[in-house]
């Protein structure tokens, strides 16, 4: 666990002096705890904090909750909702804020696996309640994970995540944003995930929360009802 965290600790210096030079990398940090009362029935809380630059420049940040319900094996609706509050550039939570939001999404996701590959496909409506008025939004992603390395108590300890997110509205000109993760996920238990990776995205016509390449730090802690406790445990590609 040790060597894992030092590798993890390197690999943030060397992209903060190396790649940080070239392009204007910020911070994308993710927590993440999930509550699974039932095979068929999950709760979730997550928080996230954003930066423009490497650790600084603090722009954004959320948090929500929701529930999950697996309608069947590969099939999983998710209804959630949370605070979204995004502020001006140029240093730490600058006022007057870009955007005060409430948001209600529900969300429908499809699973397929090929071998140990496993395809994502997720839908998403948002419901905004913003300082700047109602909008509505729809996000399709598109993702794949692949786990490895030996298993243990029915898990795989590694994962390599890749996914794809487009962005539209209801106006015009209907395309927002498209969201490019790559991702490496450590489990030092069933219930706990590491993830470090990538994430770029290209904003068409965005007005409130910014910002172009990010380093993503996140940690997922999964608490399982003691019935269900032993249940082969899901390599699902981590939200973001």
């Amino acid at each position: 666990m040790r060597q894992i965290l030092l590798l993890v600790f390197i690999f943030i210096l060397i992209t903060n002096n190396i790649v940080a030079q070239t392009i204007e990398l910020g911070s994308w940090n993710i927590l993440n705890l999930k509550y699974s009362r039932t095979d068929k029935i999950s709760f979730f809380a997550e928080s996230q904090l954003r930066s423009l630059k490497f650790y600084s420049n603090f722009h954004y940040y959320e948090y929500k909750g929701g529930i999950n319900y697996k309608v069947y094996k590969n099939v999983q609706l998710t209804l959630g909702a949370g605070s979204y509050q995004t502020f001006k550039e140029g240093g730490n939570f600058v006022l007057p804020k870009n955007n005060n939001e409430f948001r209600v999404w529900p969300q429908l996701i499809f699973f397929q696996s090929i071998g140990k590959l496993k395809i994502e496909q997720r839908y998403r409506a948002e419901f905004r309640f913003t300082s700047n008025g109602y909008r509505n939004r729809f996000r399709y992603r598109l993702g794949a994970s692949y786990p490895f390395g030996k298993e243990k108590n029915e898990y795989k300890p590694f994962q390599f995540n890749v996914s794809n997110e487009l962005f539209f509205t209801d106006n015009e000109p209907y395309f927002e944003r498209n969201r490019l993760l790559f991702a490496f996920n450590y489990k030092p238990s069933k219930t706990a995930t590491l993830q470090i990776g990538y994430l770029h995205q290209f904003d068409y016509k965005i007005n409130d929360e910014t910002g172009r390449d990010f380093l993503v730090i996140g940690y997922y802690y999964d608490i399982f009802k003691k019935s269900i406790s032993n249940q082969k445990n899901d390599n699902e590609i981590k939200d973001n």
